[in-house]
């Protein structure tokens, strides 16, 4: 029997535990509903598992048959802040949260990739760890997991790493899709107080107005990346909050805003908060204001090892046909904190189509409107294990 004829057999039951995981949706780094379900699921396997201090996670390490190396498996639990809206009938049953971005299909496919080398566990040339982890959605859980030791859990340092990640549209059901280099980008968080002194709105020479500086300050922010940062290493900035006043008549005392600063090298990363700092605080000064600026850098950019990549695509050719995979032409502007682990260990991410209608209409991941086809489960557990399978009898080789 081969790994993938296995995993439609534990289909049915993957559905169910993914099902079960969209109704109770929990955001951050405290899951401990969902810790408790997927601890369940994995209950009876010749796992050693290890829980987080800090945050909900779970961490297994599979003992192969035979002396090798270690690969990570890894699939993040969290949900996000939105609303459900998607007419499923196991919609979740709490307002304000909803796993909007298919990571209950995540934590189900490697509970199933679990189950699947537990059941060839002497047949292994080497240990594998399931990295089962909290707060992808904004909270640096893969970082946190890393400072709680998850890539030296088998007691070596982890030699590769894999994941993969469900999506709502853009691309069919059941088909996978990655590059070489880099995936996604990095991001970083922007956060602007303008501070002014408030007046009547009548006699705006008479107050220190923050608005009209602050808004000069979101489309500066967008002439810099065009006259500062080259066109073919792009940067891409969207101020997603504004918040400033109460009444049309009322100068604010002062005006607020946020931003996501995305980019794909390590260099630009490293530039491009230092330069929208330095925009900001320029226009204030020309305006006579005083300013609160703070720029966070997030995640890293996702960048797939180039071995890694190509070991992954033969690995679907071979085992899905040559029709099931396709290499991405540009990285996405979305960010991933598995570029942690992808930092420090040899590996690759990879995306797999989970819609249900048109992947061109479809609602995307994030959308209260989302919807993933869940019998693409079978399919991801199964290339996930193959990964491992393969992996581990190379570093043995």
């Amino acid at each position: 029997m081969t790994l993938r004829s296995d995993a439609a057999d534990l289909l049915d039951d993957l559905v169910a535990l993914r099902r079960d995981l969209h109704r109770i949706p929990e955001i951050g780094l405290h899951l401990p509903r969902t810790q408790e379900r997927v601890l369940t699921a994995l209950d009876g396997l010749p796992l050693e598992l290890s829980l987080g201090k800090n945050l909900s996670s779970i961490t297994g390490v599979l003992r192969g048959g035979k002396p090798g190396g270690t690969v990570l498996l890894r699939g993040d639990m969290d949900a996000l802040p939105v609303t459900e809206n998607s007419g499923e009938e196991f919609s979740s049953t709490l307002d304000g949260a909803m796993h909007a971005c298919g990571h209950d299909l995540h934590t189900a496919g490697l509970v199933g990739a679990a189950r699947l080398l537990a059941a060839r566990r002497e047949e292994l040339a080497g240990d594998v760890v399931f990295m089962f982890q909290p707060g992808e959605e904004g909270w640096d859980g893969a970082g946190r997991m890393i400072e709680e030791g998850v890539l030296t859990a088998s007691g070596k340092h982890v030699d590769a790493a894999y994941g993969l990640h469900v999506s709502a549209a853009s691309y069919a059901k059941g088909h996978f899709v990655a590059r070489p280099g880099t995936l996604m980008a990095a991001s970083g968080a922007l956060e602007v107080r303008v501070l002014g002194d408030g007046g009547h709105g009548s006699s705006p020479h008479d107050a220190r107005d923050p608005i009209p500086a602050a808004c000069e300050m979101v489309t500066a922010l967008q002439t810099m990346v065009t006259r500062t940062f080259d066109v073919f290493d792009p940067v891409v900035i969207t101020v997603g909050s504004f918040h400033a006043g109460t009444r049309r008549n009322i100068i604010p005392d002062d005006a607020k805003f946020e931003a996501t600063l995305r980019s794909f090298s390590p260099e630009v990363a490293a530039r491009v908060g230092e330069r929208a700092v330095q925009v900001c605080q320029g226009i204030a000064q020309a305006h006579g204001l005083d300013i609160e600026v703070t720029y966070e850098p997030e995640y890293p950019a996702t960048v797939n090892d180039a071995a890694a990549y190509d070991f992954v695509a033969d690995t679907i050719r071979d085992v899905f046909g040559e029709e099931r995979f396709t290499e991405m032409a540009d990285p996405i502007t979305g960010s991933e904190d598995f570029s942690r682990v992808l930092e420090r260990v040899p590996g690759a991410y990879l995306f797999l189509g989970a819609c249900p209608t048109d992947p061109e209409s479809a609602p995307d991941n994030h959308s209260p409107r989302a919807r993933f086809d869940d019998s693409v489960l079978g399919d991801g557990a199964a290339l996930l294990a193959e990964l491992a399978v393969r992996r581990l009898g190379l570093l043995a080789g």
